[in-house]
């Protein structure tokens, strides 16, 4: 990429990035893969979600209508990626706790302070600059093609991670291009997932990363996407969770070698498995929540399946995991692969994704 600006991440560096996120949030016991697999699917306590164990499969195609992205911290990082690379395939976006576009610059300093602290600027024009040539050599698709499309940003008012002016200039990327955005502050809540099924007090920013502030986010940030939605299911689920080896739609053939898990999901309701014409959104886990980490916690407890259900909508569950340089298993918005087109088509993570969304028909 001959545009691109900024160092190639070090080792060195993306371990220092990735430690300075994480190491101030306390760990409490997580929920394992061996822990995981006990989960009932019926619910066990008050705010418990109904769940349905994951049963080993493959993907399939379905009659998919439209593709979205959502995702929190290196997942909202992630998400941006997916939808500026194929903005003429993915209809719309929802970020908790992330940035602009390539906000880090193949740089581990600036996405630690620049793109979570504000100690650099985050240098938005030429995030914006790079993301226009970059349309116009054919590495992402048209730029134009952001006007109109849907967008939901939230950054918590107690989220000390990602600073409140970095998520602004998140917000003002996507306008800035035309996009119709939805700025949401969270208020006394933490750098997490959102979700009336949080483990967490809303404040909490630890492990799993999913606060409980009373508030529903999966509605609204939906209904932003989607234009409207019926209630959630809040009663046993009608679909199936598909576990897949992640290996078999990973470039170069091994998920491991790319930072991702073994295994990824898939939530399918019954109407989609019968025939029925359903949107697919991709759910992106953050650092230290995918299922090498938490077990199925971001999974189960999202609230995503439950609006899946009542909405027509497939839900793809991707999963990072730890690496050499990636210790917290945070998905590549800054360049830990080594390679310096982890954010435009052809990056081997976005391409991974995309081929499982291939393999679902979207």
């Amino acid at each position: 990429m001959r545009s691109v600006r900024g160092l190639r991440a070090t080792r060195r560096w993306a371990a220092v990035w990735a430690l300075a996120l994480c190491a101030a949030s306390a760990v409490p016991a997580m929920e394992t893969p061996a822990t995981a697999a006990a989960t009932s699917a019926t619910a066990t306590s008050s705010g418990s979600p109904y769940t349905v164990s994951p049963v080993a499969g493959s993907l399939s195609g379905y009659r998919i209508s439209g593709v979205y992205v959502a995702g929190v911290s290196s997942g909202g990082y992630m998400a941006g990626q997916l939808q500026v690379a194929y903005s003429s395939r993915i209809r719309g976006t929802a970020v908790f706790g992330a940035g602009p576009y390539y906000c880090a610059e193949n740089n581990a300093a600036e996405a630690l302070y620049g793109c979570a602290a504000n100690t650099y600027p985050d240098y938005l024009g030429t995030l914006e600059a790079d993301a226009s040539l970059w349309s116009a050599y054919g590495w992402i698709d048209p730029i134009g093609n952001l006007s109109g499309k849907p967008v939901w940003v939230y950054h918590g008012s107690q989220d000390t991670t990602i600073a409140a002016s970095v998520s602004r200039d998140g917000a003002a990327f996507w306008s800035d291009f035309g996009a119709k955005v939805t700025s949401v502050t969270g208020t006394g809540a933490g750098h997490a997932w959102v979700t009336p099924y949080g483990t967490n007090t809303c404040a909490t920013t630890g492990s799993p990363y999913l606060d409980n502030c009373g508030t529903d986010p999966e509605h609204d940030l939906l209904t932003k996407m989607l234009g409207s939605v019926a209630a959630e299911n809040t009663g046993p689920l009608t679909g199936t969770l598909t576990r897949f080896d992640q290996s078999a739609y990973a470039v170069g053939g091994s998920a491991g070698a790319l930072d991702m898990s073994g295994a990824g999901f898939a939530y399918v309701p019954h109407s989609c498995a019968t025939g029925s014409s359903c949107r697919l959104l991709v759910a992106l886990h953050g650092c230290s929540q995918g299922y090498d980490s938490v077990g199925t916690a971001f999974v189960d407890r999202a609230n995503l399946d439950q609006y899946a259900d009542t909405n027509a909508m497939i839900v793809l569950y991707p999963q990072a995991t730890t690496g050499a340089s990636n210790p917290y298993g945070c998905w590549d918005w800054w360049g830990y692969l080594g390679a310096t087109n982890y954010p435009i088509q052809g990056g081997a993570q976005i391409e991974t994704i995309m081929n499982m969304v291939d393999a679902l028909g979207g």
